[in-house]
């Protein structure tokens, strides 16, 4: 079904009044496996804003590599962090950005030597670098959940696989009620850094809202995700179901690393992290039961731009439909 046949938790995408304004504002993900620069636009409705991408830029630094294996970041990637840091914020001169926000998560929480790290990099870059923890990290990402066309009063459990944690958050009427990060990624399975005693947690974590809410909805979010469902053929607004996360993680995998590049067009730095992030999310829809998974194809960068909207002007003026602001 598409979105103008009524699948449950949705609506088709309308607008409900006149656009007001467009603000425009940054956000800078700095992750295990790449690092992003989204410069948005907040596109004022009557019902509920609208982040849309100006650019996207994603730079394959893969902090994780190092943090995962070492502990620490390596000079070489911290210099690959500082140049990509200074060309961003040239960019969002370039786009008058009216504000900006730069966070780190997984790979730099880990880092023995993150402190130092982020001095030299604040240092040469001229950006400030907030390392956020999984809790703010899930909250963010889940404030995307005003910016899209779902029902407002349903429940949904959101699930962001990144290169180094994943975040599992239940949102109830669009306020979290429960979030956990674990330490499981895509980079942390490739570097076997994975403890196993993760997924007893997960399970647990899981069984615990099927036990109080019955059947569950999931949101999946990530870069990963979002080319399975690219790849998949869905329509805008379609389900992914887990039989065909399954059925597109085997015909990707039955490829070879380069033939993944060279005939699927993945990128390096996806062309290997995929499978793993599929596994992650096949093993974390069987644990919950559920056999499909809505991708608004949106993320943490999503979520900050949001944020920053939303402390600027979306309080007052979104202040009648009880928008929270998460970050």
């Amino acid at each position: 079904m598409t979105l103008t046949q009524g699948i449950p938790g949705h609506r088709a995408p309308c607008y409900i009044g006149p656009i007001v304004r467009e603000l425009t504002y940054a956000a800078i993900d700095i992750g295990s496996n790449a690092v992003r620069l989204l410069v948005g636009e907040v596109i004022e409705r009557e019902d509920h804003p609208v982040v849309k991408k100006q650019t996207l830029v994603r730079v394959p630094i893969r902090l994780g590599e190092d943090v995962f294996d070492s502990g620490a970041i390596s000079k070489a990637k911290r210099d690959y962090l500082i140049k990509s840091l200074k060309a961003f914020r040239l960019l969002t001169e370039v786009y008058g950005v009216r504000y900006m926000r730069c966070c780190a998560t997984s790979a730099m929480r880990e880092a023995t030597n993150s402190v130092e790290v982020l001095d030299r990099v604040e240092m040469e870059s001229g950006v400030h670098i907030e390392v956020i923890n999984g809790r703010l990290e899930a909250d963010l990402i889940v404030n995307t959940f005003w910016t899209q066309d779902l029902l407002k009063d349903r429940s949904y459990l959101y699930i962001d696989v990144g290169g180094g944690s994943t975040e599992l958050t239940w949102l109830e009427q669009g306020r979290r009620a429960k979030s956990a990060s674990f330490k499981v990624g895509t980079v942390r399975t490739l570097k076997g850094k994975v403890d196993p005693a993760v997924w007893d947690e997960i399970r647990a974590f899981l069984e615990d809202l099927r036990k109080e809410h019955g059947q569950l909805m999931a949101i999946g979010t990530g870069g990963n995700i979002n080319r399975l469902f690219k790849e998949n053929g869905n329509a805008f607004g379609e389900p992914l179901a887990r039989a065909d996360i399954q059925r597109q993680r085997d015909r990707i995998a039955s490829y070879s690393f380069e033939d993944r590049i060279r005939m699927l067009r993945l990128r390096p730095d996806r062309a290997d992290v995929i499978i793993p992030a599929a596994d992650i999310f096949l093993r974390v829809l069987e644990q919950a039961d559920i056999e499909e998974v809505f991708v608004p194809k949106v993320g943490l960068a999503d979520g900050i731009v949001f944020d920053l909207y939303m402390k600027e002007h979306g309080a007052k003026r979104y202040a009648g439909k009880d928008i929270p602001v998460m970050g």
